[in-house]
């Protein structure tokens, strides 16, 4: 069966290998004139992006290009790409690539017409009323990786350098325009990439799923986004090509940013400040964490996770049977057993306890969560011990 369709959950999705050459297109039918394209930095001089640049240019738009971002994008990344946009007379953004680049380029088009300071728009209670919405310009995504589903997000993580932690910028006029998901994009993807990724899209599906309150729609997203991921990591890792497989991952990674709106949890918890301490990568972190909060939670999810292994089809349904999957997939594709193989030590072991409680991941944790917890479980990653 061919992939591909057209989409409007949660925004305006357009769905199939070689959809790419519909950008200009698209950004025109948004106004979009003079697109800032924002991508990260080893994506910059790639063949995909190149291409993107070449055929928005030969379209007649006056696009450019910034790439001037870490990968765990900082406040001075936003203030480099703000003055690019401005110089350039920018009216809108391409976010173009992974997490980072796809949150920058959303935090560009938002802050594109704001007065206060980024900080002022933290996703806590109703700081986002604070934005002058008029200001916020319009976002064409086109994710190149299958894990954040960022793409589908109404919000963009920046790491706050003075506090080592990761925040959250948060507004509903976030949200892309139009989303172009082309699997043939994420082809030339590292192995190494493809695997973390893919486990970060695993593991907002698996938080989603597994946080408390009332939300069949998130959870019954999330759990196909977890089938379509158990039929398709390792074939995206091991025989890149497969744009069949690449759908599917891009697909569920859209269904995990979608099915998290109902809450995310431990993983998340403890991986953001190890992320902001040590500068991992989200979804290899969150893939490391896994079954260690798994554990952790296991008598208030015991139940739903064996609903859960049932519908992947695994075998003797069961907690421990999907507990085994997720080790043997983690094993299988490279996901390190610990952190210390993550080069995490325990020097920031209790300052990581205590980000851990206060981070907003860790309200949808299955069991509430202290610092003696959080610091349990970072413990028992770090040494590898289930």
């Amino acid at each position: 069966m061919t992939k591909t369709a057209n989409w409007n959950y949660p925004t305006a999705v357009r769905f199939g290998a070689g959809r790419i050459k519909e950008l200009a297109e698209v950004c025109r039918s948004q106004g979009i004139q003079r697109p800032l394209l924002v991508t990260d930095r080893g994506l910059a001089s790639a063949p995909i992006t190149l291409a993107a640049l070449h055929d928005l240019q030969a379209a007649g738009l006056g696009a450019a290009l910034f790439s001037d971002l870490k990968p765990n994008p900082i406040e001075a990344n936003l203030a480099a790409g703000l003055a690019a946009y401005r110089a350039g007379n920018h009216d809108g953004v391409v976010a173009f690539g992974g997490g980072s680049g796809l949150d920058m380029g959303k935090l560009i088009a938002f802050m594109s017409g704001q007065t206060r300071p980024v900080w002022d728009f933290e996703d806590i209670g109703d700081w986002w009323t604070r934005a002058d919405a008029s200001g916020i310009a319009p976002v064409i995504a086109v994710p190149t990786t299958a894990g954040t589903g960022s793409e589908v997000g109404r919000a963009g993580v920046l790491t706050d350098e003075r506090t080592h932690t990761k925040r959250i910028i948060f507004h509903p006029q976030m949200m892309p325009k139009v989303v172009i998901s082309d699997p043939a994009l994420s082809v030339g993807m590292p192995a190494k990439i493809t695997a973390g990724t893919g486990m970060d899209a695993l593991s907002h599906c698996l938080e989603a799923y597994c946080a408390p309150g009332f939300h069949p729609l998130a959870d019954g997203i999330a759990v196909e986004g977890m089938r379509l991921i158990a039929g398709a990591l390792k074939r995206a890792v091991f025989t890149p090509e497969d744009l069949d497989a690449r759908a599917d991952m891009l697909a569920a990674a859209a269904m995990g940013a979608t099915a998290f709106q109902k809450g995310l949890g431990g993983m998340h918890a403890l991986s953001h400040p190890v992320g902001a301490l040590y500068d991992t990568h989200h979804g290899m972190t969150n893939a490391t964490f896994m079954p260690y909060v798994l554990q952790f939670n296991r008598t208030a999810i015991d139940e739903r996770i064996t609903r859960l292994a049932a519908y992947l089809g695994l075998p003797k349904p069961s907690f421990t049977s999907f507990l085994d999957f997720v080790l043997e997939l983690r094993a299988a594709i490279g996901v390190p057993h610990s952190l210390a193989e993550l080069g995490v030590d325990d020097e920031h072991a209790a300052l990581i306890a205590q980000m851990a409680v206060v981070d907003p991941s860790a309200g949808g944790n299955p069991l509430p969560l202290s610092e003696t917890d959080t610091a349990g479980i970072f413990a028992a990653a770090l040494a590898g011990r289930l």
